[in-house]
């Protein structure tokens, strides 16, 4: 009897440490596989970031924004409007911001006529550019369910999950947290278009 009550007392001790340790050992596992997922930039247009060099992620964090945009091939038409609008320093010395940045292909997807229209309106190209930028730096995670408001002052809204995120129903992200010296950059496959 005496037996058979030690054997039942130490199952019953190693379930309850089992028990115990199951959830502790999730809650450790968990934080760790999610932040190693979404440290890094993601994205099936990331393929097409330099490897090395100024326009290499690595090269581009140690930029300010407007700085490592001008190294990156797939932003040439974005830094082009950037520098027209006056918008140079600006971004540089901004702090810890998120900018929306719209490849080439999403410029090319504007008919030229109407682009250069706009390239040419100083006032209506800030409206615009200053539209894609958020004066916080926003983690992947805030993608999922965002509104953000934007330096030109009206909102945008971003959805999603995993790697797959839209902004404004609209535009998707094709390379998304690249890091910058004071931006966390979203590169997006359509230009955003505030409200005139």
């Amino acid at each position: 009897m005496t037996v058979h009550r030690t054997r039942h007392a130490r199952r019953t001790t190693v379930s309850v440490l089992a028990a115990l340790a199951l959830p502790v050992s999730l809650g450790l596992l968990a934080p760790a596989a999610h932040a190693d997922s979404m440290s890094g930039p993601f994205g099936p247009a990331c393929s097409a970031v330099p490897e090395d060099g100024a326009g290499s992620f690595d090269g581009m964090a140690g930029d300010p924004v407007a700085t490592a945009a001008s190294n990156n091939p797939e932003l040439s038409t974005l830094v082009t409007a950037v520098k027209k609008a006056g918008l140079v320093d600006t971004l540089n010395n901004a702090k810890d911001i998120t900018v929306f940045a719209p490849t080439n292909a999403a410029f090319a997807k504007i008919p030229k006529a109407d682009l250069d229209k706009v390239l040419a309106n100083k006032d209506q190209l800030t409206k615009i550019l200053t539209y894609h930028v958020v004066a916080e730096k926003i983690a992947p995670d805030k993608l999922a369910d965002g509104t953000f408001k934007t330096m030109e002052g009206g909102n945008l809204t971003t959805s999603g999950s995993g790697e797959s995120y839209k902004v404004n129903d609209s535009a998707k992200v094709v390379c998304g947290n690249v890091k910058t010296s004071n931006a966390t950059v979203y590169l997006i496959d359509s230009v955003l278009m505030p409200k005139m």
